[in-house]
């Protein structure tokens, strides 16, 4: 027969199981980006060192600088949509979806972070300044501000892009398809820009 003491002594931690939580519960899915002109697999690329270009993770601003999706209320309200979260953050996956769609749509030789050590190349940065949803036009809305500083160069070329595409829903699935629509278009605006 277990002690009447111990019985009382363990319904206080059989009660606070219930109310303690460790994290977050998970969305019931992660959302991510897929580039709408992939790098082709099995191709090898060569290129000369002024041909070659590195491509930075986009700064963003604080509501971007978490794995939620931003839903602008109104002029000085934002909110985050409902289960909607990215598998890492927002201006990682358009990093690399710039990367893949550069290298499939121009003739610059994209490197990766490691490789771009020795030399850079040609660097592209700037700010993720938008990657959220519009509530008041129901819209996903992209913008970037492009920074290119060539190799050798001493100015930097700087260009804004904005993508905008009606969102069926403010819902975790629509407004990631949505999202992943304008950010292939900005995408494919950018590699145009750097193909001329």
């Amino acid at each position: 027969m277990k002690n009447p003491l111990f019985l009382l002594a363990l319904a206080p931690a059989v009660l606070l199981s219930g109310c303690i939580s460790f994290g977050a519960k998970p969305p019931p899915s992660l959302l991510t980006l897929t580039a709408a002109s992939p790098a082709p697999v099995g191709q090898t690329e060569t290129a000369t060192p002024d041909h070659t270009m590195t491509v930075n993770v986009p700064v963003v601003p604080q509501e971007l600088a978490v794995q939620r999706v931003p839903v602008q209320a109104s002029d000085t309200s934002l909110a985050y949509v409902k289960d909607a979260q990215w598998v890492e953050p927002p201006n990682k996956l358009f990093a690399r979806l710039l990367a893949d769609t550069i290298t499939a749509k121009t003739d610059w030789v994209v490197l990766g972070s490691e490789q771009s050590r020795v030399d850079p190349g040609t660097q592209l940065s700037g700010e993720l300044r938008s990657f959220g949803i519009d509530a008041t036009r129901n819209e996903a809305v992209v913008t970037y501000d492009a920074a290119l500083l060539r190799s050798g160069a001493s100015s930097v070329e700087k260009h804004r892009f904005e993508a905008r595409v009606p969102v069926s829903q403010i819902a975790a699935g629509p407004a990631g398809v949505a999202l992943n629509q304008a950010a292939n278009q900005v995408a494919g605006e950018v590699a145009d820009w750097l193909g001329k």
